[in-house]
């Protein structure tokens, strides 16, 4: 059972209200989303939208026949658009958990995973390309490049090599096919770290299927046709990459005075809840309380 992460600290930092309209960006299993509804009553709102298909229908069974819920098969990125569809305000508050479920890594066959032998998709949707195709297709550079950009993998040029090595004698199309070149790709002493040695190249190639930098920076340059004057927006990351988008983000419009930064450093999780839930270490939690429109706000994300 997926395990909602700082669920206690987000709604705390959001003080969702009696009647007040909230959006869950990545509703998932629906545990921050309970948890607001909570808060707001049946005089409140909520929106809630997920990628994965298969999220939302679970959640219909959950909360779907609450009349004050609205769920959208969409993606968080596209939350202007939706608003307008479905006749909704701004919101008085915002979560987005960037990380992805136990429900689409233990039963999505979609290969998420590199400790399962699944096809190689890593697509949420039922759109654009796969890793398998990328593993297949791109050039031994290009292939570098995104295992170092989206996954910081130190040895990114000598996987990328292999890859493309191996691949001339068959077609890379499983999990375990591709955890295997990684192997052979690394050091001997690499396998005995803290980490898996294909935990960068599969959270890298993960990320760039599915767009998830360019859609987590497309949210944070909407935030202000999303979320009206005095609305608190909380962003939940599992990597640098998510946290420093996030984090530079918000430090830009609090200069600029458009938000007060309510997280001035992040909100990790308890020692009690990483024993409960080991997923959730490396979650970071940032928040804002947005002070001021933000359409003129000229963003330069730097790196520090």
């Amino acid at each position: 059972m997926h395990k909602s992460v700082l669920l206690k600290e987000s709604i705390e930092i959001l003080n969702p209200q009696l009647g007040e309209f909230f959006i869950d960006g990545t509703i998932g299993s629906g545990g921050h989303s309970e948890a607001i509804l909570e808060k707001i009553g049946p005089s409140g709102k909520l929106l809630g939208i997920d990628w994965d298909e298969k999220a939302i229908e679970n959640c219909k069974l959950k909360i779907g026949n609450c009349l004050n819920v609205v769920l959208v098969n969409g993606n968080y990125a596209d939350l202007p658009e939706i608003l307008k569809e479905k006749k909704l305000p701004k919101a008085d508050g915002l979560i987005v958990d960037l990380g992805f479920s136990s429900e689409q890594i233990e039963k999505s066959g979609k290969g998420f995973s590199f400790m399962k032998d699944e096809p190689l998709i890593m697509r949420y949707a039922d759109e654009g390309l796969t890793a398998a195709e990328i593993v297949n297709s791109f050039n031994e550079k290009d292939l570098a490049d995104i295992f170092w950009k989206y996954g910081e993998e130190r040895f990114s040029r000598q996987i990328a090599k292999k890859i493309v090595e191996e691949r001339k004698k068959r077609r890379i199309l499983t999990t375990f096919e591709l955890v295997e070149i990684i192997k052979k790709a690394v050091p001997k002493f690499y396998e005995r770290g803290r980490l898996h040695p294909a935990t960068r190249v599969f959270q890298a190639l993960r990320i760039y299927v599915n767009r998830e930098l360019e859609n987590l920076e497309t949210l944070l340059k909407n935030l202000d046709k999303i979320i009206k004057t005095k609305g608190r927006v909380a962003i939940i990351s599992f990597h640098s990459l998510e946290d420093r988008l996030v984090k530079n983000y918000f430090r830009q419009m609090a200069k600029e005075g458009c938000a007060e930064i309510l997280t001035k450093k992040p909100i990790t999780p308890t020692e009690e809840e990483i024993k409960n839930n080991p997923r959730s270490r490396s979650a970071k939690m940032r928040a804002i309380r947005v002070i001021a429109n933000n359409a003129n706000l000229k963003f330069n994300n730097t790196n520090d």
